[in-house]
């Protein structure tokens, strides 16, 4: 019964776009084709978009709304497939695939450029202090655990002790090696001072790439450089080109 719901609602909503751009809506899949680079990258650039940052309370609702019309074949008439989209991108830059719930605002893969801009800015500060360095390294690498936890696969609960050392381990090692290079940098006495200063610019670098570098095994999405940030990386939520989800979570959102 269902099937035949949804079945319906994606035929009213075909016959009421037959003159727009925009594909024929899919509950639950991206809206763009995920087999080809641009389509990826316009996929991602969906969910990092903050725009969706100010959508308000009343529009998040008759998005949620919008969406279990379609499900359930009970949409109005006249309602576009780009509404339809418009209201899924909304849903899932919001709310949690699993637990349903709000994702905090500074957590939410849409936030990550806003929020994540003043961070780097830090990193790259000239002539910083250990104390400085220090600081900008942590606040970094916890703000990218709170992000992936916040959008962790909730379907498969982990042990908090894993993401603690999880997030331990990664910022001892940016802290560590962005301390050591700037310590050896400082030591080098074949470097001029212009280069000297210029080579600090780029010890942040190795200090957070590093961590990106080491590949969560299992994990095939477009997001591994997201996920892959600790050696504990919880499942991701984000549809590759072969399943709705990281092959890590083995389950279809």
């Amino acid at each position: 019964m269902a099937d035949t719901a949804t079945t319906a609602s994606a035929a009213a909503a075909s016959a009421a776009n037959a003159s727009t751009d925009a594909p024929p809506f899919q509950l639950g899949k991206p809206r763009f084709q995920q087999t080809s680079f641009y389509g990826r990258f316009r996929h991602f650039l969906d969910i990092i978009d903050p725009r969706t940052l100010f959508v308000t309370e009343r529009r998040l609702r008759e998005a949620v709304q919008l969406l279990e019309d379609y499900k359930h074949g009970t949409l109005r008439p006249g309602v576009t497939n780009e509404q339809l989209w418009s209201a899924q991108k909304i849903k899932q830059a919001i709310l949690h695939p699993d637990t349903n719930e709000k994702i905090f605002m500074p957590f939410r893969m849409s936030g990550y450029i806003p929020f994540g801009t003043p961070i780097v800015v830090g990193l790259l500060l000239p002539n910083q202090t250990l104390a400085s360095t220090v600081f900008w390294q942590w606040l970094n690498q916890s703000h990218n655990a709170c992000v992936n936890y916040a959008n962790r696969n909730a379907t498969k609960p982990s042990p908090a002790s894993k993401f603690i050392q999880g997030y331990l381990g990664a910022v001892i090692s940016a802290v560590s090696i962005a301390v050591g290079l700037n310590v050896l940098v400082q030591k080098a006495n074949k470097f001029t001072p212009a280069t000297r200063l210029l080579v600090q610019r780029f010890v942040p670098f190795p200090a957070v790439g590093q961590l990106s570098c080491r590949r969560v095994p299992g994990c095939s999405s477009p997001c591994k450089a997201l996920c892959a940030w600790q050696p504990l990386a919880w499942p991701c939520r984000w549809p590759s080109a072969s399943s709705p989800r990281c092959q890590r979570s083995k389950r279809p959102s």
